[in-house]
């Protein structure tokens, strides 16, 4: 099954991760909700804290992924990949810095390699377990936080 990613008129921000909406603040700065569930940030920072009902910690010296709601996240050893949350695998390109596939899903890129474009999940179905959509977005998140 394929699933498309939308992004507004500009190209730059992601609305919509198959027919899961992402809406944005009045600034369009930060994503306010993914599909029924409510983003929340730290008060002070920009950095996400909860996706609905599951909570994101961070690690307190490096600011890394600790954990999501009962799932805790790997790194790399000086904390500079994300290499599973939870019981899903992170993989990346050759050169290390585009996440290709997140547990069962394939993610592809536009022709400049830019920008995720649809994600292939194997098998027939409309839509991405909650599961897989919940981590597919904070990749993706936190892939075009760090730029």
């Amino acid at each position: 099954m394929d699933i498309e990613l939308a992004y507004d008129m500009a190209g730059t921000r992601l609305c919509g991760i198959g027919g899961v909406v992402v809406s944005y603040d009045r600034l369009g700065t930060r994503p306010r909700t993914l599909g029924a569930w409510p983003l929340a940030y730290e008060q002070l920072g920009t950095r996400l804290s909860a996706v609905g009902a599951t909570d994101i910690t961070y690690s307190r010296w490096s600011g890394v992924p600790h954990t999501v709601g009962q799932w805790t996240c790997e790194h790399t050893k000086f904390a500079t990949r994300l290499l599973r949350i939870g019981p899903y695998d992170l993989r990346y390109d050759q050169l290390g810095n585009r996440v290709r596939g997140i547990g069962p899903l394939e993610i592809f890129y536009d022709q400049l390699g830019v920008r995720p474009r649809r994600v292939r999940l194997p098998g027939e179905g409309g839509l991405l377990p909650d599961d897989l959509l919940l981590t597919l977005f904070l990749v993706l998140h936190w892939q075009e936080q760090q730029g």
